[in-house]
């Protein structure tokens, strides 16, 4: 009897730990990890999604998940290729269908590509810092949401910034808008051309084809243009390109201001000395100083589950941006889960409403250890955006050092210019635009 009994209880045992198992399986936040960490970008996506992954590995060794729910991530490598973009999404929706936490893609091409699939599947792109402006209004595009500030607010708050260094007034000025010929790159040219006309400063457009490890014909029109400032949309190796070229033709780098994305580590150091006074936009702070960063250090690394190899980049400009987005996504969690209930994984449609109903304020990022990671973050309907701020560093030569407070750009001018695209949007695409004023 004895003998017959203990078979059928281990087998019974078994069956209750593959059930328990399933339970805490139910129980996971999946986060769709189109990222890339190869090709000329991927250094760059190295430290992002380093950072991204460290502090969802820092929420569950930490707090044991939000609320119980782990955080679960599976990376697809884009190579910051558009259709490779698209065939990780189709790859990964399938998993993201029960339960998804915002995809970040760290591309705006990608993100263009994915906008109306990820609208149809009810999956939200969080196109932190990138992807399509418009996508502001959210009554048109209810699923992404361009996070933090915009293209255009940044390329604003960048001639806000210049204004204010020539004494108040640009007008008569040039300014050269080199930039990455992409998708991003394009992003803030209406921003600017509106900028050149209120304030009544000429702008010389000046694209460079990707990668951008070649410009020497684009310095020689710099060169021959004779800009007071070079405005500077870059990513990956044609930032150093052009601090180097910068160098070469003599144009003094305190001259040049770049976007968030043109201004790391990744971009300066492999410049040398030609990188020293360079400024660049940005909405987060380097460095070890900011507590969860530390915190990381110590708790992650400090358990063997660190997703860096090297490091040295724990603290850097786009390691704490990852850091930056993963906040701001499990803040998201933590929104969704106040209406859902707590202890239970986000659908992308929940997701989504907590996305749009995020109040992250400084008390909350202070709470966290994550002062000057973000700006506080407000979002609605109608405003996807939630902030529009952005900081200016600039490099000394060994560090990366804040000149500059919170710069709102222009809202009274920029708004009407994406909620005019959003409108267009629309129509081309026979889409009813939600009713913000019914939505809570």
């Amino acid at each position: 009897m004895i003998k017959s009994f203990k078979p059928a209880f281990a087998a019974a045992a078994v069956s209750l730990a593959i059930l328990s198992q399933h339970a805490v399986a139910a129980e996971e936040q999946f986060f769709p990890m189109i990222s890339y960490r190869v090709g000329p970008y991927g250094a760059n996506g190295q430290a992002f999604y380093g950072g991204f992954i460290d502090y969802l590995n820092y929420v569950n060794l930490k707090e044991k998940g939000v609320n119980g729910v782990q955080m679960t991530w599976e990376e697809c490598e884009t190579e910051y290729n558009n259709a490779k973009g698209v065939e990780c999404y189709e790859r990964l929706k399938a998993k993201a269908a029960k339960s998804a936490g915002p995809i970040h893609n760290m591309s705006t091409g990608i993100s263009y590509a994915l906008i109306d699939k990820s609208a149809q599947d009810k999956l939200p792109l969080a196109m932190m810092g990138y992807g399509r402006t418009d996508a502001v209004d959210g009554s048109v595009f209810p699923y992404a949401f361009p996070l933090v500030t915009t293209y255009q607010m940044q390329a604003s708050a960048i001639v806000k910034f210049l204004k204010d260094k020539s004494g108040g007034s640009l007008e008569g000025k040039k300014i050269v808008y080199l930039y990455h010929d992409s998708a991003y790159g394009k992003e803030a040219i209406v921003a600017l051309n509106a900028e050149a006309s209120l304030n009544k400063f000429s702008m010389v457009q000046i694209p460079v084809a990707h990668p951008g490890n070649e410009q020497g014909a684009q310095w020689l029109k710099i060169r021959q243009e004779k800009p007071d400032y070079v405005i500077f949309w870059g990513w990956g190796v044609m930032n150093q390109t052009a601090l180097k070229a910068a160098q070469k033709v003599g144009f003094p780098r305190d001259k040049m201001i770049g976007s968030w994305w043109t201004g790391s580590e990744e971009d300066v150091v492999p410049a040398g000395d030609a990188a020293k006074g360079y400024m660049a936009a940005t909405w987060n702070v380097a460095g070890k100083q900011v507590p969860v960063i530390a915190d990381i250090e110590k708790v992650v690394y400090g358990a063997g589950k660190g997703n860096m190899q090297d490091t040295s980049k724990i603290g850097t400009i786009l390691y704490n941006r990852g850091v930056s987005a993963a906040v701001l996504s499990v803040e998201a969690i933590r929104k969704g889960q106040e209406k859902y209930g707590k202890g239970k994984p986000l659908t992308g449609e929940q997701t989504r409403w907590a996305l749009e109903n995020l109040n992250i304020t400084d008390a909350r990022l202070k709470a966290i250890g994550a002062t000057d990671l973000l700006p506080e973050i407000k979002t609605s309907c109608d405003n996807h955006e939630g902030s529009g701020k952005v900081k200016i560093q600039q490099w000394d030569g060994a560090k990366w050092v804040p000149v500059s407070g919170w710069i709102e750009g222009n809202k009274s001018l920029i708004h009407p210019l994406f909620q005019a695209s959003a409108k267009q949007y629309a129509k081309e695409k026979g889409i009813t635009p939600r009713d913000c004023s019914k939505e809570k």
